[in-house]
């Protein structure tokens, strides 16, 4: 079996038992919503601390790489915008969702055991990801500074930013890893492993509640059908772009730059994988495509158990 396959499986592993456990209603039927508000102010801010504090500074400034892979997300940012716009113009927060599920990829729960098994024993593979992760980061809080904008109409643009990137817990907790691994502190190893352990609860309880999700979903469908033909065509549409053109692009412009191969190999490859559990957070707090977020994940989760394999094959050889 190929090894980038593990960590997918795990992946849909775990939203699989959270659909079981959701239609034998074994937990209480809100389970789902206390699991996202965990994740999203305390499990999944403590990872992206914890990794990118423990991450020296010096790993992550590779100019080259950190180019191609960063403009290759804008650039499938603004596609996925700009096209999704154009169809709905007045859908401005579905079309920021949207944009976001076509480029914020799982480089945390499937990117980093993906590098360690891909290349072993290679700190660099772990930094890839790490750099993958912090610049995702980017993406992420440019959805969620676009979210607040336009539910806040009132308030003025400069004011949304800032309270969105001094209120939002994962902007922070990135910011504190960053400037942590700038100024080489080292966490005292107690608390390290408190914050690490919080963090690695994060992708497997989102995950769990994002299973939930696809099995309630039926409640929300205008049709008897599972999944209907304008969502069936927009996760189309979103899983084309975040796991084709998103790494065609990166592996174009990290070519262009002169990046050297095995780094190539490694950005292309993190920036194939599929959307990443905490895109579906974001639509649940601001109740903009949830169900249609879930089942992305979902679906491009399952087109990875074949997508990867084969680039997989074309970059290692």
């Amino acid at each position: 079996m190929p090894a980038v396959l593990t960590p997918l499986l795990a992946v849909f592993g775990i939203m699989l038992i959270g659909t079981l456990v959701q239609k034998t209603k074994l937990l209480p039927f809100e389970t789902d919503q206390v699991l996202n508000q965990y994740v999203y102010y305390i499990a999944f801010p403590a990872i992206m601390l914890i990794t990118l504090a423990q991450t020296p500074i010096s790993d992550i400034l590779h100019w080259g790489y950190i180019a191609g892979f960063s403009v290759a997300m804008l650039m499938s940012y603004a596609i996925t915008l700009v096209i999704s716009l154009l169809v709905s113009p007045t859908k401005k927060a579905v079309a920021t969702m949207r944009a976001l599920n076509a480029t914020f990829g799982n480089t945390a729960f499937i990117g980093m055991p993906l590098m360690a098994i891909l290349f072993p024993g290679n700190q660099m593979a772990l930094a890839a990801a790490a750099i993958a992760s912090l610049l995702s980061v980017i993406i992420f809080a440019t959805a969620l500074v676009s979210l607040e904008v336009i539910n806040n109409n009132q308030i003025s643009a400069v004011k949304v930013v800032t309270l969105a990137l001094i209120k939002n817990p994962i902007v922070v907790g990135s910011f504190i890893g960053i400037s942590l691994s700038a100024l080489a502190i080292t966490l005292p190893d107690s608390l390290a492993l408190i914050i690490h352990q919080l963090g690695m609860t994060s992708s497997p309880c989102a995950l769990f509640a994002i299973g939930m999700v696809l099995a309630k979903s039926g409640q929300h469908q205008t049709s008897k059908q599972l999944i209907n033909y304008q969502q069936l065509s927009d996760i189309s549409a979103v899983n084309m772009i975040k796991l084709f053109i998103q790494p065609f692009i990166t592996y174009l412009l990290m070519t262009s730059l002169q990046v050297e191969p095995q780094l190539i190999s490694m950005g292309v490859m993190l920036a194939a994988l599929p959307t990443a559990a905490s895109v579906y957070l974001l639509a649940q707090r601001y109740q903009t495509q949830v169900i249609t977020s879930a089942q992305g994940i979902l679906f491009g989760t399952l087109v990875t158990f074949i997508s990867l394999p084969l680039l997989e094959a074309f970059l290692l050889g």
